[in-house]
């Protein structure tokens, strides 16, 4: 443990550094990681709005194509 002495103060100043910016690294990743989960939750929310859309527009046209059958 004596030749460590000496190496102990600078070696524990840059594992200090090591881990800060590790923690720093991380922090950012994880920011990013819940940033697109957001915005791909929000393109499958817009993708829903849109198949609805579609499902009313289609039911309508159904109404109107069995209304025209019946008069016709």
């Amino acid at each position: 443990m004596h030749f460590l002495g000496p190496f102990s103060v600078p070696l524990g100043a840059f594992l200090m550094v090591v881990i800060i910016v590790a923690i720093t690294t991380m922090s950012r990743m994880r920011e990013k990681e819940l940033a697109a989960h957001q915005q791909l939750r929000q393109q499958e929310m817009e993708h829903e709005r849109k198949m609805k859309e579609m499902e009313i527009e289609k039911a309508k046209l159904e109404l109107e194509k069995a209304r025209a059958t019946k008069t016709g």
